[in-house]
C-alpha cells in the first residue's frame, strides 16, 4: 500500500461541501483553518490520507466542490486615504482550490 497526504487549501465559503463530500466518500480528513492569499482570506487547509489508488478520486471531489468566485477590493492605494471618485478598484478572483499531493514514508497510529 503507497500512502499519500493530499493537502488542500480551500476557500471558507466551500469548506463544509468539501468536507461532507470528502467524508461521505469514506476518506478521513483533518481540517484546520488558515488564512493567506492576496486578500488574507480565511481558508480551510484539509490533511487527507489516502492509499494512492484513492487519491485522484479524493482531487475530483475536492475539484467539484470548490467554485471561484470575483471579489471586489479596493485598490491598495486607497488603503488609508480612502477612496477617490471613481476608484472602485478591481475584480479579483478568490475561491477554488490548490491540492499538493506528498509521498508518505510511514503511517503510525498510536
Amino acid at each position: 500500500n503507497i500512502m499519500k497526504l493530499l493537502i488542500a487549501i480551500v476557500n471558507n465559503d466551500d469548506s463544509a461541501l468539501v468536507s461532507s463530500a470528502l467524508t461521505k466518500e469514506g476518506y478521513s480528513v483533518t481540517k484546520l483553518s488558515t488564512t493567506g492569499g492576496f486578500l488574507m482570506v480565511g481558508n480551510t487547509t484539509f490533511l487527507i490520507g489516502a492509499d494512492d489508488s484513492k487519491v485522484q478520486k479524493a482531487k475530483d471531489i475536492i475539484k467539484e466542490n470548490s467554485q471561484r468566485r470575483s471579489h471586489k477590493t479596493p485598490s491598495t492605494a486607497a488603503f488609508g486615504t480612502g477612496l477617490a471618485e471613481g476608484d472602485l478598484g478591481r475584480e479579483v478572483s478568490v475561491g477554488g482550490a490548490i491540492v499538493f499531493v506528498v509521498d508518505v514514508e510511514s503511517v503510525d497510529k498510536y
